[in-house]
């Protein structure tokens, strides 16, 4: 698994956001009078301030402002046509231009409508005429609070980018895990460990036939491939015995159902107290999906439709989907590959022997769904096949 990224440094506190990196700002005045503009735009030049974009006519700001992308945009709030409050309102409705400050410039000493303009998402106001004292301290002001709240945005996407990472590489580990669990079972008794990943993928298309798809497609893929992890427990006499097992080796062979149950039971406390974990709570409830899922195939799978199965004797619905889902699929990989007390079948036996167990082994419907998907099976059954 790769290193872990360090997470994005804090943003910066607002004092290092200063008046001489804020001057680099892209300024808009729109105003319909023109001296008006020309008198902002030399007053804030005389300040340092050097790029401005300006409009008198009011259609346009809109345009302008969405293809300029102003810092901050200066607003006579009186014009035609268009009036500010209708560019206001239009600004704070588009989620491009909703974090643009606006500094109403405006004549008009209503309260009522300076009011509707706050309502509208003004940021500040400059009376006209406007004071050349006031002008420059109010947009920096202004520009001050969108660059930390520029950085704020920043801080936080590059957080959200390093959680995505994080997530991916923990979630690829996660899934590296869970096989390599998988193949240490098979490997006890398979030359290649690949019966695992075959049975995981029909257990993915049987699903999917079923209505099952995305995440839960893709948990349940790796959920069945960990289905015979109990294997560990068997004793090799038995795994690679080449001939028919006597009924005594049968049923320690059925035990691996009881030691899959074993082994993907979640940490106690007091095992995670022994491996050095001392939190408390640390162990029961702590079950993740996979292993919740992965439990209950490994308790279910060689359970029979017609109730004649083991360990529990579960007939029908009893057995959990997953669980009839995995016996299908675990059965027609042990029927088309090769094992140590047999070769394998040809593709349409191994189809037909499917067939016969109808309603007594497997679940008709889930059956169905293996059989309807035929073309899929085959093309897995040679994509991973042993020793390619």
């Amino acid at each position: 698994m790769p290193e872990l990224e360090p997470a994005p440094a804090p943003p910066a506190a607002v004092g290092v956001v200063d008046a001489a990196s804020v001057k680099l700002s892209k300024l808009m005045v729109v105003d319909d009078e023109p001296t008006n503009v020309k008198i902002v735009r030399r007053l804030l030049e005389l300040e340092g301030f050097s790029q401005f974009v300006t409009t008198t006519d009011g259609r346009k700001a809109m345009t302008l402002i969405r293809d300029e992308r102003p810092d901050c945009v200066l607003l006579d709030l009186m014009m035609p046509f268009v009036t500010g409050l209708d560019v206001l309102d239009e600004m704070r409705h588009d989620p491009a231009t909703a974090h643009i400050p606006v500094i109403i410039l405006t004549a008009v000493t209503d309260h009522k409508i300076r009011c509707e303009a706050l309502k509208h998402g003004a940021t500040d106001f400059l009376n006209k005429p406007v004071d050349p004292a006031e002008l420059a301290p109010r947009v920096v002001n202004v520009l001050k609070v969108k660059a930390y709240q520029d950085q704020l945005l920043r801080y936080n996407q590059n957080l959200e980018s390093a959680v995505r990472e994080r997530t991916r590489q923990l979630e690829q580990a996660y899934r590296e895990i869970g096989l390599v669990l998988a193949r240490a079972a098979e490997y006890r008794d398979n030359d290649t460990g690949l019966h695992v990943v075959r049975v995981g993928r029909y257990a993915r298309l049987i699903g999917e036939e079923l209505g099952i798809v995305g995440d839960a497609a893709d948990l349940l893929e790796r959920a069945a491939q960990l289905h015979d992890v109990g294997k560990i427990g068997i004793p090799d006499a038995i795994l690679l015995k080449p001939g028919r097992l006597t009924d005594d080796e049968f049923e320690l062979m059925k035990r691996h159902c009881a030691f899959g149950d074993r082994i993907l039971q979640p940490y106690t406390d007091d095992e995670h107290a022994a491996n050095g974990d001392w939190r408390e709570g640390s162990g029961s409830g702590g079950a993740t999906p996979l292993l919740v899922l992965a439990h209950r195939i490994a308790m279910s799978h060689h359970e029979h439709w017609d109730g004649t199965g083991y360990p529990t004797g579960l007939r029908g619905e009893e057995i959990p989907l997953e669980g009839r889902i995995t016996a299908v699929a675990d059965v027609f990989d042990a029927l088309s590959s090769k094992r140590c007390y047999k070769d394998s079948f040809p593709i349409d036996e191994c189809f037909d022997t499917m067939a016969e167990k109808r309603g007594n082994h497997f679940d008709p419907q889930v059956l169905d769904a293996f059989q309807s998907r035929r073309d899929d099976v085959v093309d897995v059954l040679m994509r991973f096949a042993d020793g390619v």
